[in-house]
């Protein structure tokens, strides 16, 4: 549980390097999503990292793009998928 609050912290500051790209959020969430209904071989405590961080970047789309990037690329690399 020690890996939760620096990859969030991480994503957060990352949000403001990543340039804003309406409507790419959404199809981030569904990426994410797919790869994680087929049961990914990560330990419960990352699946709960890549749930978070999809969570708060789904959450952040219809205000902030950049930070909803940030949080949502993160998870895609945790999950191996490429944004």
């Amino acid at each position: 549980m020690r890996l939760l609050p620096l990859v969030v912290l991480a994503a957060g500051l990352a949000g403001f390097a990543v340039p804003a790209q309406a409507g790419h959020c959404p199809v981030d969430v569904a990426a994410i999503d797919s790869a994680l209904a087929a049961n990914p071989d990560l330990s419960a405590d990352m699946l709960m990292v890549v749930q978070t961080l999809r969570d708060r970047g789904a959450e952040l789309h219809p205000s902030n793009h950049s930070a909803s990037l940030a949080y949502l690329h993160t998870a895609m690399e945790i999950l191996g998928l490429e944004h």
